[in-house]
This record gives C-alpha cells, sequence and structure tokens, in this order.
C-alpha cells in the first residue's frame, strides 16, 4: 500500500515516514505544504494520504481543504487527516463531506504504531475512523443536553465504537458480547435516538456523529 503524507515540520514527517515503512507500507512522496501534496498525489496516486489539518501558508484549515480537493480529484484515495487538538467541528467537516474512506486522528495517536496501521488499513478499505478523543467529546457534550439519557450504560459503549467506525463484529469482541447481542443493542439505539437502522455502516457512522453534533 503506498501513502504520501504532508506536514509542515521536517522531523514530523521523517518520524512518520519511518514509522509508516516499519508498518509495512511504501512512502510515496512526501510534501511541507498543500499545494505540493495535491501535485504529489496527481503524480503519484497513492493508496491514502495522510495531511495535518493547519499547514502553511496560514496554518488554519488548509489540510483539510487539500483533503476535500484530493477526494474531489481522486475519489478512491483515503484520507487521514492529523491534527495536534482535539477539534471535533474539523472531524464532523471531514466525515460529512466523505462517507467512506476517510479519518480523523489526534498526532499523539501515531506513536502507537499498531493503531496507526489498523487505521491506515481500514481507511483504505473505505472506512471511517475517528479518534476516540474526539467521539468522548461528542458523547459527553451531547449528554450535557440530555439526548441520550434513555440509553442504558451498555449501549453508550456500543454507540461510542459505533461512532468509531467499529463494525458489529469488531464491537462484539471488544466488548466480549456476542454479535447477536450487540445488533440488538444497535436497533435500541437507532429506536431511542429515533434514527433509521441502515445496512450500510458508513452511513450509520454519520447519522449517529449528526444525531451528536446536533445536540
Amino acid at each position: 500500500m503506498r501513502i504520501a503524507l504532508a506536514d509542515d515540520s521536517l522531523l514530523f514527517r521523517e518520524g512518520l515516514a519511518r514509522l509508516l515503512i516499519e508498518g509495512g507500507f511504501e512512502v510515496a512522496g512526501q510534501a511541507s505544504d498543500a499545494e505540493h501534496l495535491l501535485a504529489l498525489v496527481d503524480s503519484t496516486a497513492p493508496d491514502v494520504v495522510i495531511v495535518d489539518i493547519r499547514m502553511p501558508p496560514d496554518h488554519r484549515d488548509e489540510g483539510l481543504a487539500a483533503a476535500d480537493a484530493i477526494k474531489e480529484r481522486h475519489p478512491g484515495v483515503g484520507v487521514l487527516v492529523l491534527s495536534q487538538y482535539v477539534e471535533p467541528h474539523y472531524a464532523l467537516a471531514l466525515v460529512d463531506d466523505r462517507p467512506r474512506g476517510a479519518g480523523y486522528l489526534l498526532k499523539d495517536r501515531v506513536e502507537d504504531l499498531d493503531t496507526l496501521v489498523a487505521s491506515i488499513r481500514r481507511i483504505a478499505a473505505g472506512e471511517v475512523v475517528i479518534d476516540p478523543s474526539v467521539v468522548a467529546m461528542l458523547v459527553n457534550r451531547a449528554r450535557t443536553h440530555d439526548p441520550l439519557d434513555e440509553l442504558t450504560a451498555r449501549e453508550r459503549e456500543v454507540l461510542r465504537l459505533m461512532a468509531e467506525g467499529r463494525s458489529n463484529r469488531a464491537i462484539s469482541a471488544q466488548l466480549f458480547l456476542t454479535e447477536r447481542t450487540v445488533e440488538s443493542h444497535v436497533r435500541s439505539i437507532f429506536l431511542k435516538l429515533n434514527l433509521q437502522p441502515t445496512s450500510d455502516d458508513h452511513r450509520r457512522v454519520l447519522a449517529v456523529l449528526s444525531y451528536l453534533r446536533a445536540n
């Protein structure tokens, strides 16, 4: 699998490149700003792009804008956006715009090679990956407005994992439940949150995140 990466910090880029190679990936190229990243993607056609959310010249959301441009030009390319801080509005904007093959992780998370590799492979497979810290903040923020009061503690655990993009099978393994029990919890969650269930895992994630954002 070929990865293109962009960050204005040379040290971070080089360190990340070494981690990617150690994880079994090929680094297709590196860029220090969004403009060079777009040219790099056009010329190398990577499977996944990893980009810092804040890039030159203004260090605002240039990375997110680059992610939008990449998805428009190359819909099959997965995009993983990295952020130094927990910024839920950027995470929501990312997944709202692309229901498949997208991720938002904190930079600290890339220090865990297993987590990084698993996230990249999930994104390349078309899944949505959201940093657990972002999901936790959204859930906590939503609970201050009481939209989740009807959910049981177990259903909240399932919802949190759903919002991270986990499949029912993955949730059952993590919570040591049968897959049928997880399916029952999911049906109950959708019923209590007035969300229509769907067989499309990615639309399921977007529906849950959209609900949390609106409350």
